[in-house]
């Protein structure tokens, strides 16, 4: 399993002490994929988005941009291990809004680029098959 270098930054206790961030986990597991920005966080929690931004800083660990990246980096590993599709495509797919920001973040926590992630999952997948 590949792994992010904030991941280990983040406090996951927090998402189950904090009602409002059980909340906004909820939504964004099921909005991901969509645009959503620190003031969208902030109505879901019921707060000023200033206030917002340092409370997630303060009690996850990281920024709220930090980790709605990283909620998609892993829907966007998961995508390349279970479909045949091109980078862009998954780029888009779980909510980035352009293949080279996608591509920045990937690499910046992985030291790989999509590409090559993609390129080793198939190399694995024909060595099982092989």
């Amino acid at each position: 399993m590949i792994s992010f270098h904030d991941e280990s930054k983040i406090n996951a206790a927090a998402f189950h002490y904090y009602k409002c961030l059980v909340k906004l986990r909820a939504y964004v597991n099921d909005n991901y994929s969509s645009k959503i920005t620190v003031g969208d966080a902030a109505g879901v929690m019921g707060m000023e988005r200033t206030y917002c931004s340092r409370f997630f800083r303060e009690k996850v660990g990281v920024s709220f941009t930090v980790w709605l990246s990283l909620i998609r980096l892993r829907a966007a590993i998961t995508h390349i291990e279970k479909h045949d599709c091109t980078i862009s495509e998954v780029a888009y797919e779980v909510g980035f809004g352009d293949v080279r920001t996608f591509e920045r973040h990937f690499k910046k926590q992985t030291n790989i680029t999509p590409r090559e992630y993609a390129q080793d999952v198939r190399r694995a997948l024909d060595r099982k098959i092989a």
